[in-house]
């Protein structure tokens, strides 16, 4: 049996030649779960605005269904639905504008790491009376980030925090002796 090729966006392997994978890059389902898979990650503004753009779906609002589920061209949402968008999108607008909002969770990993390297060089500068109260600060945004970190539902394994009685060992493995 020759390699297999994994397509992570729909969870199947298959026989890997040339043909195989283009058929399948090409296949319908590999384009909706790609799709599915970017849209999670969509922001709050690119969905209300494709979601205002649409006509409401009759037989969703008839129903409760609709047989073409996220593939429909035309909106599920609801009023109330459209609404709690339009706050949500407003409170990260004004997360990201207010400077108190800076130092929480609110704030992006990239720009966290950006200020945690700026601070790096300037520590090392100063007296170690400072360092403890900067310390103490870092400590409570590393907290804020690890915890909107873990709110993300499928974390992979390699950035989830250690149980809480740390990694257990088997001694009797060849790399524990």
């Amino acid at each position: 049996m020759g390699r297999r090729y994994y397509c992570d966006y729909c969870d199947r392997s298959f026989q890997d030649n040339m043909h195989n994978r283009k058929k399948h890059l090409n296949g319908v389902q590999h384009h909706r779960s790609k799709k599915a898979w970017f849209d999670r990650f969509r922001d709050t503004a690119a969905i209300l605005q494709d979601e205002q753009a649409k006509k409401p779906c009759r037989k969703f609002l008839q129903t409760g269904v609709c047989g073409f589920g996220p593939s429909c061209r035309f909106s599920h949402m609801s009023e109330e639905e459209m609404e709690h968008l339009k706050m949500q999108m407003e409170e990260e607008r004004c997360r990201r504008e207010d400077p108190k909002y800076r130092g929480s969770a609110a704030c992006g990993v990239e720009e966290w790491l950006t200020r945690r390297q700026k601070r790096k060089p300037a520590q090392s500068s100063e007296r170690v009376e400072d360092e403890d109260e900067d310390e103490e600060e870092e400590d409570q945004t590393e907290i804020d980030v690890i915890q909107r970190l873990l709110s993300i539902g499928d974390l992979p394994p390699s950035l989830r925090p250690p149980p809480p009685g740390g990694w257990k060992v088997d001694m009797n493995t060849e790399w524990g002796r």
